[in-house]
């Protein structure tokens, strides 16, 4: 195998793994963002409790 194609075949496998890492990249970033999103929600969802005088049978 010459020079020049062992090049080619090393930047043909580079050009793959640099894919592979944007793509990854990319999902990881997306899960992270959902992720935060849910914890805030589940944040909020808890101040629900906090106003005793939403509790119809406390008199």
């Amino acid at each position: 195998m010459s020079a020049a194609e062992q090049a080619a075949e090393s930047e043909d496998l580079m050009e793959f793994f640099n894919s592979a890492v944007d793509t990854l990249q990319t999902i990881v970033v997306g899960l992270g963002g959902a992720l935060c999103v849910w914890g805030g929600i589940n944040l909020l969802e808890g101040y629900g409790q906090d106003n005793p005088g939403s509790n119809a049978h406390v008199p």
